[in-house]
């Protein structure tokens, strides 16, 4: 049997010197498997398998009913739709040949409640024993959906929300009202909780930018009042040149190289204390688990952050290297893999779309990666293609150009091509593999 996390199972060598695995341990990979070992503070880690697809994102349309100043669609011309039935189908089959069934996230570049046929999706991917998670703004959440949502059998809906205050989520979100988004995630939350469906879920993903991080306190508190179980916090990814200036991570992005960060604080972090706060009579409905990226430590964040560590909430940075590159995809490590509404396999959700973003003040052109078509080959096909899984060896040995850290140069206009030699597509200024940018 698996063991629960933070479990601890004896490993040991043999008379010849091989290290033998526990049972479970050994079931996490495939007799072609070149296991990797890296070093870590700890000791000495294990990268996962990259044989077993455990994970995977499908976009039911790359359409949203809003128009958010931090949409990736204000800097692309990709074409939009819905995912037909067909490449649905082809999906449903594709999936039924893994063995276990991934986990299933539906979501990507839109809003997956917009999709007409999405109750059927869900339903659909439950009875075929996959876990089925869902990510949505919140406005289209109503009784009627979330009633829905949880008798086809989904596991957990994640809930963006980037302003905890009127004024400062119609900043961001532009076309909605807060009030409503507050009343349907209650109204959710209410529901699974009120009938015991302790299978059902609640996150919250919030996108800490510099217009918006006062009101991280306050996104803390709803996500208690709620009963909510994760909240995920991640870095903006700035698709517009005005959008770069609300990035809080550019002194993380650049302090291994030459320039010092403009702030004095040690690395011991020492503003992480209980906050002043504790005594507010609020009692969270069970423990939150925050998760925290990689983020500028100084003075200015520090106010806000330090909410953070209060009872009732599990603060969780995850491998990150607050100080140096940390260089692991986390897609490629969790054995995901991405859909496109049009049926395109891609590795991760990067790697979807074309697109236009800012990596300090370079201007840089992300170009999709379409492994192939799931209506055409099956997913088992292509994720077992020779090319994807050379690309995936590749990844998961991060032997790219250090682009995020190297002061810039005009390979970092693009994913074609680095200074390493490596060839398109290349990871090296992925801001998801350095810890930056977080995606449930």
């Amino acid at each position: 049997m698996p063991m629960n996390y933070g479990e601890k199972e004896p490993a040991f060598f043999d008379r010849n010197g091989r290290l033998i695995l526990p049972e479970w341990a050994r079931a996490e990979y495939s007799e072609d498997d070149i296991l990797l070992i890296t070093r870590c503070p700890e000791g000495i880690l294990i990268l996962p398998s990259i044989r077993k697809l455990k994970k995977l994102y499908i976009e039911p349309t790359n359409l949203c009913n809003l128009n958010c100043v931090t949409c990736v669609r204000n800097s692309w011309e990709e074409k939009s739709g819905f995912m037909s039935g067909d490449v649905f189908d082809a999906i449903l089959k594709g999936i039924a040949r893994f063995d276990p069934v991934p986990t299933v996230f539906l979501g990507g570049f839109g809003e997956p409640l917009m999709h007409p046929g999405i109750i059927d999706m869900v339903e659909k991917l439950h009875n075929l024993n996959a876990r089925v998670e869902i990510i949505t703004n919140g406005t289209l959440l109503s009784k009627e959906m979330s009633e829905a949502l949880i008798k086809a059998g989904i596991s957990t809906v994640w809930v963006s929300i980037d302003g905890a205050r009127p004024e400062s989520y119609a900043d961001i979100r532009l076309g909605a009202e807060l009030d409503n988004v507050i009343r349907n995630i209650t109204y959710f939350s209410n529901y699974f909780h009120h009938h015991g469906l302790t299978r059902v879920q609640l996150g919250i993903a919030f996108v800490i930018m510099r217009r918006n991080i006062t009101d991280l306190p306050q996104i803390r508190d709803l996500a208690l009042k709620v009963g909510a179980s994760q909240l995920l916090l991640t870095n903006v990814l700035p698709y517009t040149h005005e959008m770069k200036h609300e990035a809080l991570y550019y002194n993380s992005l650049n302090e291994t190289c030459a320039r010092e960060p403009d702030y004095n604080l040690p690395l011991t972090m020492p503003f992480l204390s209980y906050a002043d706060d504790i005594t507010d009579g609020m009692v969270p409905q069970s423990i939150l688990r925050t998760s925290l990226p990689r983020i500028d430590l100084n003075s200015f964040t520090a106010t806000y952050l330090s909410s953070l560590m209060r009872p009732g909430i599990n603060l969780y940075c995850g491998d990150n290297n607050f100080r140096s590159l940390n260089n692991r995809c986390p897609f490629i490590e969790r054995g995901s893999a991405a859909v496109s509404w049009d049926g395109y396999l891609s590795p991760c959700l990067p790697l979807m779309h074309d697109y236009i973003h800012y990596l300090d003040n370079w201007e840089r052109y992300s170009r999709s990666w379409k492994i192939g078509n799931v209506a055409q080959k099956s997913i088992r096909e292509l994720w077992d293609k020779p090319d994807y899984i050379d690309f995936r060896k590749r990844v998961q040995r991060f032997e790219f150009s250090p682009c995020p850290l190297c002061g810039g140069c005009e390979l970092l206009n693009n994913n074609e091509e680095d200074c390493f030699g490596n060839k398109y597509p290349t990871c090296g200024g992925c801001l998801w593999a350095q810890g930056f940018i977080q995606c449930p």
